[in-house]
């Protein structure tokens, strides 16, 4: 178990660091979401087998509402994640700013881009769990179905994040995103396991 939550906090932590870093770049509407998509796939890769780089809560309770993880792992991957996040907006804070912990407003077309995107993110991740992709391509699956979910929920009017642990450490969290995640991760994964799998 500890070396599962290490594997999600650092995991959680570089997702998190990699795009507060990117946001600051000019061209971070196109760049970002190619970021997240490579970051993802490579943990996938990486620390898959550890812990199966869910590296975002939406994602863990949308694995737990199938019977994939446990309750109190699934707890406890959620707290890591949090942490990871946290540790990601402290580096950035320090070395360099231009960002802080606050509560965005809320937006309900938000919510629904977020839960559009997160339907297609997690509906990609369900087909990887039901062992449907070979494990050689599982990292291009889910960083692409992230990819695709990320320019999804921006073209429906979310900032495309698809991640409650990065909108806290990008100060973007609020019900809208968090729950707009959550909701779409459980439709995704439940979408897959009873009309594919």
């Amino acid at each position: 178990m500890q070396k599962k939550l290490i594997a999600e906090g650092f995991g959680t932590f570089v997702l998190s660091l990699a795009v507060l870093s990117s946001i600051q770049m000019e061209v971070a509407v196109i760049v970002t979401p190619i970021i997240a998509g490579l970051v993802l796939g490579l943990f996938v890769y990486t620390i898959g087998s550890t812990s199966g780089a869910h590296i975002n809560p939406a994602v863990t309770v949308g694995l737990w509402s199938i019977g994939k993880i446990k309750t109190n792992e699934a707890i406890l991957y959620v707290i890591a994640q949090v942490i990871g996040a946290l540790i990601a907006f402290g580096v950035v804070s320090t070395f360099i700013g231009g960002v802080s912990l606050s509560l965005s407003p809320e937006s309900f077309p938000a919510f629904i881009a977020e839960l559009i995107g997160m339907t297609i993110f997690t509906f990609g991740i369900a087909a990887v769990v039901y062992g449907k992709v070979k494990d050689e391509a599982s990292g291009l699956v889910i960083g692409g179905s992230l990819l695709l979910g990320i320019l999804l929920a921006v073209h429906f009017g979310s900032i495309g994040i698809l991640n409650p642990a990065v909108a806290l450490s990008l100060g973007s969290l609020n019900l809208s995103y968090a729950f707009g995640a959550i909701i779409g991760s459980i439709a995704g994964m439940n979408l897959y396991k009873k009309f594919i799998n």
